[in-house]
């Protein structure tokens, strides 16, 4: 009450509703990589600082357009014959971070963070290991982020440098509680891709705690974006020296079509065009996620659903091959696998485990990145709580605060029961929680324990035949 010492009227507001919970944001990526600037006022200046956007308009006004394609993209001319544009996949730029956002915004993307750890037109080509630690390092300071992409490193020099990398993510991740790894398989040029699934199970050595951090795609995808061979000066026109022609005499640049003959030019122009663009599935998978997340819940399987602007898988799997990728029995570590079903899409999305594929808790990603959305969001909300008395009002308080928060996720769907009984509890008090040391020693104690729906991976449909 408050010590009133001069005569008048008083106003005291006396709050009725109890302090919520807040729901903390579920598919904010990290991507981490190369760009063509990293500027904000001066040079550099962005250089490993994490920056957030929301668009690719952002994108290009901070970190600049792709890398030119400089001798990978050629042109050939068939007497009688279509003309064909030819990607040669060995001199491709290594720096894809550009074309991953467009995945990424083109599934559903929302707000994302960029990192970029170098300017691309310095590395002479390469991609190396520690600037893409380095760039991890950074991210780790950045709170709001929920997953974790790294869109060069498919261009690493050795399968030990990438598992390398993703092995300090998932170690992140599993550290900090509040994130998730989203990667590809790593194909090194002399393997089949058995021998690259192989190699993943090899290199990622990790506890199964550190596992159910941390999901793998399989295989890339041939995309419908388009090669960038813009002119450095001015990123408006095409730079047609980059593109090599043969077939026609004379000319050995798709620079000597345009000034000679204008229609075999402008049937190049449209075969580069339409041209397929090899691309790591991971970015426009964290899209997917951002896309499931706003319209159902983080608690919906990001599966089932086909990836935009993908023109068709690297590889068809089959069913009896996706088996061993989906359950190992000796390592547990699931991939999920990219598959095209005929009027369903040419890019669906057939999986929704974690690396922990044998642990009956944290086998599936909805389980785990809702897990972590609960946890994060009533950390938040009970730092209000520090430093107040550790007795009976306040466990109250905090105990009403959460439950009507897991109400109205059971609500919602993210809870399986027909009550909130049977869809989660609230324990914290003494003798239930806590023992008199522990009020002593400051330690308020408070479990939660959740009954979260599960995706239906496999539905069997058993039918007999019925006796007259």
């Amino acid at each position: 009450m408050p010590d009133y010492k001069t005569p008048g009227v008083y106003i005291e507001e006396i709050p009725h509703v109890p302090a919520s919970i807040a729901s903390v944001e579920t598919a904010i990526p990290a991507f981490i990589g190369y760009t063509e600037k990293a500027q904000w006022k001066e040079n550099d200046d962005l250089k490993n600082v994490p920056l957030k956007i929301t668009s690719m308009l952002q994108y290009e006004q901070y970190f600049g357009h792709p890398d030119p394609e400089k001798k990978s993209l050629s042109v050939v001319y068939e007497p009688g014959a279509e003309v064909k544009a030819i990607v040669d996949e060995t001199k491709r730029s290594k720096f894809l971070m550009h074309y991953s956002l467009q995945m990424y915004f083109a599934n559903g993307g929302r707000a994302c963070w960029i990192t970029s750890v170098g300017n691309y037109l310095t590395r002479d080509g390469r991609v190396e290991v520690q600037d893409l630690k380095d760039g991890l390092t950074e991210v780790a300071k950045v709170n709001e982020v929920t997953l974790l992409v790294f869109p060069d490193s498919v261009n690493l020099g050795t399968k030990e440098e990438y598992y390398d990398v993703h092995v300090q993510a998932i170690r992140q991740c599993a550290f900090l509680r509040d994130r998730f790894t989203v990667m590809d398989v790593y194909h090194t040029a002399a393997n089949l891709w058995a021998a690259d699934i192989a190699d993943l199970r090899t290199c990622i050595d990790l506890t199964p705690e550190a596992l159910k951090y941390a999901a793998v795609y399989f295989p890339k995808l041939y995309t419908g974006v388009d090669y960038y061979y813009k002119l450095a000066e001015d990123p408006t026109k095409d730079n047609d020296e980059l593109i090599n022609i043969a077939g026609i005499p004379g000319a050995s640049k798709l620079s000597d079509l345009n000034r000679e003959n204008n229609t075999h030019y402008l049937m190049a122009k449209n075969a580069i065009t339409n041209v397929q663009m090899l691309l790591p599935v991971s970015a426009a998978i964290v899209g997917v996620y951002a896309q499931v997340d706003s319209a159902n819940g983080v608690w919906k399987a990001p599966a089932n659903i086909n990836i935009v602007n993908v023109i068709r898988p690297e590889f068809l799997i089959a069913r009896n091959e996706q088996d061993d990728l989906n359950i190992d029995a000796a390592t547990g570590k699931s991939i999920n696998v990219i598959r095209s079903f005929a009027g369903r899409g040419a890019a669906v999305i057939w999986g929704a485990r974690t690396l922990a594929g044998n642990d009956s808790e944290w086998r599936y990603i909805p389980i785990r990145r809702f897990f972590s959305m609960v946890e994060e969001s009533v950390k938040n909300a009970t730092e209000q709580f520090v430093f107040e008395p550790n007795d009976r009002n306040t466990w109250t308080k905090l105990r009403s605060m959460v439950e009507n928060y897991l109400i109205q996720l059971w609500k919602a769907g993210a809870l399986m029961g027909t009550s909130p009984q049977q869809a989660f509890f609230v324990r914290i008090g003494l003798g239930e929680t806590m023992t008199g040391l522990d009020i002593q020693e400051g330690r308020m104690i408070v479990e939660i324990g959740m009954a979260a729906v599960r995706p239906a991976e496999f539905i069997i449909l058993r039918f007999t035949h019925k006796m007259q």
